[in-house]
Parts: C-alpha cells; structure tokens; sequence
C-alpha cells in the first residue's frame, strides 16, 4: 500500500541528470525528497508536493527519499505531440500504475531508429557482461576500459530494481563514459526505450553502435533469502538471450568477503542460481587470479558444478586496483566501500577486462 504525505518544498538541494533531491517540509516534520523532472515538472521552493513516503518509513536501503508524486498546484505542460498520433511514442512503462510512463521505443514506427532495429537480427559475437547488482556497472566498466581505453560500451538496464534511470547518481557520474543507456521492460529513462531485453541488446549494437555492453537492473534489488525470490535470477535469462543473439556472454560473479550473510559469502548463492541453473546457454565466468589461497580454493569449489556449462578463465589482475580506485564515481556495495568488500569490485573489473579481451 502507498503511505502519502503532503508538504512543501523547502528548498532543492541537489540535481542529477533526471532527477532533483529537495527539502521539504511536512506535518511531522522535514525530510528528503526526490522529484523526476519528467514525470512531475521542476519543482521549486514553496510548491506544494504530494509524497510516497512508504520506502522511506519502512528504511530500505536504497529507498532513503520521499517520492514526489505530484506539483498538484503547477502541472507540468503535456509533452510533444497532439496527442491524436502515436509520434511521441507509445511505448507505456511502469503500465497501470498512476505515473504510467509513455516513451518513443527504440523500434517504433516512429521511431529515427526504426529501419536499423527492423534490421538488426544479431549481436555479431559482441561481448555483454551480466552482473547481479548495479552496483558492479562501474567497476565492470573499469576493467573494460582499464583493458581497452577506447571502447564503446553501452548500458542495458533492467527492471529488477529501481526503474527510472533517473534514480541512479553512479549513472549520471558515467554518462560520459558509457555510449549510451537502453532501459528494458518496465525500466525507463534511458537514452534509448526498448521493450525487453532483446531489443535493447541489438539498440546497444546496431544504433549506440557499442563493441560491449554491461546488462544489470538498476538501483536495488529484490530479494526474499529464499533460494529463487531474489530479482538477479534474471541474469540467466539475460545469459539466454545473448547468446541466442548471437553475442558472447560474460557473468560477473558475485563474491564477497565483506557480506555478513553466509549465502553471500564467497560466491554468491544468486550467482550459482543465475548461471547455474537459469542459464541454459554457455557463458564464460571469469574468476580473478591471486586470490587469498583459501578463498580461490572455496570459491573453486562453489564454481565446480557450473564448469559443466560455463567456461570459467582466470584473468589477472595487475592493473584492476589502479583502474578501481580512478573511478569517476564512489564505490560501494549494500553500503560497503571497495575495500570493505575487494573481491566484490574486482570479479566485475576482471569481468570487464575478460570481456575486453574477447574484442
């Protein structure tokens, strides 16, 4: 259920690409909030905000704003378009909920981009790295560029966590790094609009001509800590579709030493779900070289049923930590920093540099 509030704009404190973070005052008193531009206008000191505030109440990580809702006194003006024609796109995201989004899809008729996606029929063995959380989209991206400075690598967001691009300030910190960002499914906000996950791999070859790309959901993550309730299981579908796209597909697994959860430590019980029993294709499953002894030996173990399947190469890592620490956007997993869970940042930097490697 949704626990409104009702206040008023204090003051805007920060902007990112998408989005405004606000002080606004309620009944009981100040908090944060968090307005997209797109769906509810510029918000400025002294409007009056209708605010989701159930994220906030409930404390989940990645849920620390107040949602804005609406500017009920200052609607924001309807977009391009009469209306009658389905020009500005009819793609609806979000579907039937109250802030349903309607965006121009990538393979619309009316879409610039139209002729090239009625084309476009395979990856052309481009190399696509899948990773569990959002989190690892920078550290990927470093190992990718760490390997290859001049690569064009795109963004391909998911909807298992938050769904407007918007929401991510590590996104906005990588825009100038990133080709371009395809939102799928229910996910929108990107540069370019698809409807699944296999559109929106061929828009990141074939129109953001990219030579990588990095599938993840967005911000959060689902999860029940039951065995299948968890949104990563996606990543094996992503597996799926990349390579009956004719690409090559590259899991980042998730390890950890820093997670005091035992089902995520060492190799993560998502990535042994994902790749080991979603993934009907083969994937290659980088594991970083010179590891603790231990570690490499337990994670070892964990990955032995999954080398049925999956290819599993060792990369080296001279170089990784450099590239990690150069990141044009702060570092952190489920709150921990790089070096609060190492391993963590550097499977999906060797991931980036394996899939490099593929180029």
């Amino acid at each position: 259920m949704v626990r409104w509030r009702s206040g008023t704009v204090q003051a805007v404190r920060r902007r990112w690409h998408g989005a405004a973070e606000l002080d606004v005052v309620t009944a009981e008193g100040p908090l944060r909030a968090l307005a997209y531009v797109e769906l509810v206008g510029e918000p400025e000191p002294g409007d009056r905000v209708l605010l989701n505030v159930g994220a906030l109440v409930m404390g989940l990580g990645t849920g620390g704003y107040a949602l804005v809702v609406a500017l009920p006194d200052r609607l924001p003006a309807d977009p391009a378009g009469d209306g009658a024609t389905r020009d500005a796109g009819h793609l609806v995201k979000a579907r039937y909920t109250p802030l349903q989004a309607i965006r121009l899809g990538v393979d619309e008729e009316a879409s610039p981009h139209r002729a090239v996606m009625a084309a476009a029929t395979s990856l052309e063995g481009m190399p696509v790295v899948t990773a569990d959380l959002h989190s690892a989209l920078p550290a990927i991206l470093a190992g990718l560029h760490a390997t290859s400075p001049g690569l064009r690598v795109a963004y391909v967001m998911t909807d298992g966590g938050a769904l407007p691009a918007w929401f991510s300030r590590t996104l906005d910190g990588l825009r100038g790094r990133l080709a371009g960002t395809v939102t799928t499914g229910q996910a929108f906000g990107g540069d370019l609009e698809a409807s699944t996950v296999h559109t929106g791999l061929l828009a990141a070859r074939h129109v953001l001509r990219a030579d990588a790309a990095i599938v993840a959901q967005g911000p959060g993550n689902l999860g029940t800590g039951t065995a299948w309730g968890f949104s990563g299981v996606a990543l094996g579908e992503a597996v799926n579709a990349i390579g009956t796209l004719g690409g090559r597909p590259v899991g980042s697994l998730r390890l950890s030493t820093g997670d005091g959860r035992p089902r995520h430590r060492g190799v993560s019980h998502h990535s042994l779900t994902a790749y080991g029993k979603v993934a009907l294709l083969p994937a290659d499953l980088p594991v970083p070289d010179g590891l603790d002894p231990r570690l490499a030996a337990e994670i070892d173990a964990a990955l032995a049923p999954l080398a049925e399947r999956h290819r599993l190469p060792r990369v080296p890592v001279d170089g990784l930590d450099e590239a990690l620490r150069a990141s044009p956007v702060p570092l952190s997993t489920m709150g921990r920093k790089l070096d609060e869970d190492y391993v963590y940042f550097l499977a999906a930097a060797a991931a980036g540099r394996f899939a490099a490697s593929l180029i």
